[in-house]
């Protein structure tokens, strides 16, 4: 069982990495990855991808066992990458994390990944051109009386490097069933002279002398070892070894005594632990431990069990640091701030690690949180397909409950409008909050769009994870931003399987649309419309439409069938996202709904695009539409990293963001933390003051809720006069004022501690 932390703490924890709220996508005018697809759970690796000599980067993002390439473009102390998805065809499978390395001396980076509950090695081959030969399925080592799999959990992330310092790279990681570190001592040099081989031996059961707690992340040193190895066999008398519950690791000489340090995370915990080795190259002892890491700027907190890259970013000779999340849980991790940078300002072997941004590469793509659902809809009328992006959530705050951590998120809908031509499209960044349907506090919004009541301006359905439906109807536009009325839930009484995904298109060409909902377990319900054209009435038809069931049974339980019916030429095909991150195509549809619809292989040619190119990444979906050719396709498709992939034969088209509105309101609330008392202040984006016309004086009406989203008080409330906060709980807050004479709204957080502010 998970253990607790002191709650005092966990509220700090939880302070330091709580979001804006709703979690906006951080988009900026002319991304240089708009279309990279987002990330979420990441590792940076250095790899030369065009042979150039100069290390290029692979990003690795555990969410969907995703493959990033990007060319290195930077001078001397610069980051600066080139994008360059063609590479990610040429770098072999890899599972839950990725490391390269060096491990026959030859200049390449090979690649070291999960497999098999152990760990896969892939020697770099590359010669002319970028290629990989699968050098071992199982990394063995010689464990007491013969060579085993190095056992490597999917949640542990071990620390492959020199320790020893012979020139070998040797490996580090957990006991698989206790708290101590097994050192797996590579002996090429011993054996051949040379560090081309991987000729493991565990030499030390307890390396570092060093303890970590049973299902939690504190570190006792100067720990008994419980093992002793004799006669080549380990006991353990009178022991029984805790479960160990998954830990990342860095190995690395962090203060320049040429000894082996540690840097440990935990599963649930969002911190990291440096240890440092006061040993010899032959017996590490670890002497101290520093749960602030990185002690010189701006301390990790980062939900949930963060992992360490390092790689030189910057191109200045120096290894920097990147701190993502590693939780294999797809439902704890941070998903929009998730890659923090420390550039190294010291040295490889004496780092000091200074804080540049919490964001890296994520500021320049596209990225809406988890699990995000493109569809296309001309939402303004101009006669451009506009995509309209939901998703599972962003990451808003964690917790722990009884030891066990439970994060949450919010679901919204992003609208991101057209504002190119038929020919060449462009866009630009509408609402983040589409409807307000962060309001909801669902998670899993899928949207779909059409004039349902027959009154001229286009409505809104959304599908969401418990399987209902919501209907906006809409009201027409203000400022250029599309409205609707108050959310109706429970549209019609339909409810399917989780993850209700729906489209709205005439499926049996009787002039009145039907509704397809695409669902968590791969198939689909049809429901054809028996009323009118202004007041559809659907009527379940078929509960496996066509037969079409997308779940590789291989791989997961789930297929989260995401529908896009068509047609081209007249006639009818669906294009149907699935869990594995695969989109497929059907035909044999029009004339067939009560019989199985014909899966083909055509996709690319619709696109106009040759190769094995669509990379998507786990729980794949998308729509097709004629964005910039009235021949071929345009594709837009979402994964659960949160971003877009953008599939054309043509131009990639870019995305601007308007530049923000410095009348914009917030909050400041004083002080912060808070005891038993706060005020509240309103100022503009632009940091001052807001009184127009005495508002800000006025009687507004103000909300406080938690960080899950319960409302605990309302009432009227004049800002600048002081709130009384003793009757509620230590924890962290969303305060919420709304202005009487206008529609402005203004927000802002703070954090409670329960006690007297000094």
């Amino acid at each position: 069982m998970k253990k607790p932390i002191p709650y005092l703490a966990s509220l700090f924890i939880l302070a330091s990495c709580i979001l804006p709220a709703y979690g906006q996508s951080s988009l900026a005018g002319n991304m240089k990855y708009t279309w990279a697809g987002g990330l979420n759970a990441c590792q940076f690796c250095a790899i030369d991808l065009d042979l150039d000599g100069l290390n290029d980067l692979l990003i690795f993002d555990r969410h969907g066992n995703r493959k990033l390439t990007f060319i290195n473009q930077g001078g001397s102390g610069q980051v600066n990458y080139r994008y360059a998805p063609e590479y990610e065809a040429l770098l072999p499978e890899m599972q839950e994390w990725v490391i390269t390395a060096d491990y026959n001396c030859d200049g390449k980076m090979d690649i070291f990944t999960y497999g098999y509950g152990g760990v896969r090695v892939f020697r770099n081959t590359s010669a002319g051109s970028l290629s990989f030969h699968l050098q071992t399925d199982l990394l063995k080592s010689w464990y007491y009386t013969g060579y085993v799999g190095i056992l490597v959990t999917s949640a542990d992330y071990p620390a492959i490097a020199d320790v020893d310092g012979d020139g070998d790279l040797d490996l580090l990681t957990f006991f698989g069933l206790g708290s101590y570190m097994e050192y797996h001592k590579n002996l090429s040099m011993e054996k051949f002279g040379n560090c081309d081989s991987l000729d493991y031996r565990l030499t030390d059961h307890c390396w570092g002398k060093f303890k970590e707690s049973e299902g939690g992340n504190r570190i006792t040193l100067n720990a008994v070892c419980p093992y002793a190895i004799s006669n080549d066999l380990v006991t353990a008398d009178g022991f029984s070894p805790p479960k160990h519950t998954g830990s990342t690791l860095l190995a690395s000489d962090l203060n320049g005594d040429g000894l082996t340090d540690l840097v440990v995370g935990d599963v649930d915990f969002p911190n990291l632990i440096a240890l440092t080795n006061g040993g010899t190259r032959d017996s590490a002892l670890m002497v101290s431990q520093d749960t602030l890491f990185p002690s010189y700027d701006r301390n990790i907190r980062l939900f949930s069990f963060p992992a360490l890259s390092y790689v030189d970013l910057d191109n200045d000779g120096v290894k920097d640091l990147v701190v993502s999340p590693f939780d294999p849980s797809y439902y704890n991790a941070e998903n929009t701030k998730s890659c923090w940078f420390y550039k190294n300002n010291g040295s490889n072997t004496n780092p000091q690690f200074i804080f540049q941004t919490e964001n890296l590469f994520q500021s320049e793509m596209l990225d809406f949180g988890s699990g995000s659902n493109p569809v296309g809809a001309d939402l303004n009328g101009d006669g451009l397909q506009d995509i309209i992006t939901g998703n599972y959530g962003y990451y808003d705050s964690s917790e722990y409950h009884g030891g066990y951590l439970q994060s949450y998120f919010t679901s919204s809908l992003a609208w991101i409008k057209n504002t190119g031509s038929t020919a060449s499209p462009s866009f630009e960044l509408g609402t983040s909050d589409l409807a307000n349907a962060s309001r909801l506090k669902v998670h899993g919004l899928y949207p779909a769009f059409y004039d349902l009541n027959n009154d001229g301006i286009t409505d809104l359905l959304c599908g969401n994870e418990d399987g209902s439906l919501v209907f906006y109807q809409g009201k027409g536009d203000s400022a250029g931003i599309p409205v609707y009325g108050s959310p109706q839930k429970n549209y019609q009484q339909i409810k399917t399987d989780a993850f209700s995904a729906p489209q709205l298109f005439d499926l049996d060409r009787d002039g009145l649309v039907d509704l397809v909902i695409g669902r968590q377990n791969g198939t689909m319900v049809y429901y054809r419309n028996t009323g009118s054209a202004g007041n559809p009435v659907f009527t379940l038809g078929r509960d496996s439409l066509g037969k079409v069931d997308v779940t590789n049974h291989n791989l997961s339980y789930f297929g989260y069938c995401t529908p896009y019916f068509f047609r081209n030429k007249n006639l009818t095909y669906l294009l149907a996202g699935s869990e594995e991150g695969k989109m497929h195509l059907f035909s044999h549809i029009d004339g067939n709904l009560n019989g199985r619809f014909t899966e083909i292989d055509s996709l690319n040619s619709l696109i106009g695009i040759s190769g094995d190119s669509l990379r998507i990444g786990w729980r794949a979906s998308g729509f097709l539409a004629h964005l910039s050719d009235p021949l071929y396709y345009d594709m837009v498709c979402g994964n659960f990293s949160g971003g877009l992939n953008y599939f054309t034969k043509g131009r990639i088209p870019g995305i601007q963001e308007p530049q923000p509105d410095e009348t914009a309101l917030r909050l400041k609330v004083f002080p912060n933390p808070a005891g038993r008392e706060i005020t509240i202040s309103i100022l503009k984006n632009n940091n001052s003051n807001f009184e127009p016309s005495g508002i800000s004086r006025e009687p507004c009406l103000l909300r406080i809720y938690n960080s899950i989203g319960r409302e605990l008080i309302r009432k009227d409330y004049v800002p600048g006069s002081a709130i009384a906060t003793a009757s509620l709980p230590p924890g962290m807050y969303i305060a919420v004022l709304s202005f009487p004479s206008s529609s402005m709204e203004a927000r802002g957080k703070f954090l409670l501690t329960g006690t007297p502010e000094p």
